[in-house]
């Protein structure tokens, strides 16, 4: 039995129109994919909004909740938001097709679609690359600040050409 399953959207004998699942997404489902994730204890919930038409698919994917990451400045453990949106197409074809990232094509013969590496990929995506406490001291803000430069407000230093540079030397030992 595939272990994916239960995040199979059944759409045989459904009417043409808009039709809702909801699905909650918690550590099992992550445990599912036997990657390693940068967050633990997902609590989170996917709204999937199907729009079937007599010869394709619309899936409408809002996922919202949140995780827990360990700041990368101070070490300790917080939980980040996660809000994540996708629009994909699924239509009918010879076979399974999913090298456009907005349409997908699936066989035929299909009964039914699964959701699962689609809301897999919108939670992975959504989850910031620089991990930053809300609740930061001052002590860590500056040691931020210190380490990293001007906070990322401000415009970076122009770089100025090596060649322009090394003219600069000449002419200040004259």
């Amino acid at each position: 039995m595939d272990r994916f399953h239960q995040y199979d959207i059944a759409f045989v004998g459904l009417k043409e129109g808009k039709h809702q699942f909801v699905f909650e997404i918690d550590q099992k489902f992550f445990n599912l994919f036997e990657t390693e994730q940068e967050f633990t204890e997902p609590r989170l919930v996917a709204e999937v909004l199907m729009d079937k038409y007599s010869s394709f698919l619309e899936f409408f994917l809002q996922i919202e909740g949140s995780v827990q990451l360990q700041c990368d400045i101070s070490g300790r453990f917080y939980r980040e938001p996660v809000e994540a949106e996708l629009s994909v197409l699924v239509k009918f074809g010879q076979e399974y097709d999913d090298s456009n990232e907005e349409v997908i094509t699936i066989p035929h013969q299909s009964h039914a679609f699964n959701i699962a590496q689609l809301i897999y990929e919108s939670v992975m995506l959504s989850i910031p690359m620089k991990k930053v406490a809300p609740d930061l001291t001052d002590e860590e803000r500056a040691l931020v600040e210190k380490f990293h430069g001007e906070p990322a407000e401000s415009a970076p230093e122009e770089e100025i050409d090596p060649r322009w540079e090394a003219l600069k030397k000449l002419k200040d030992k004259n």
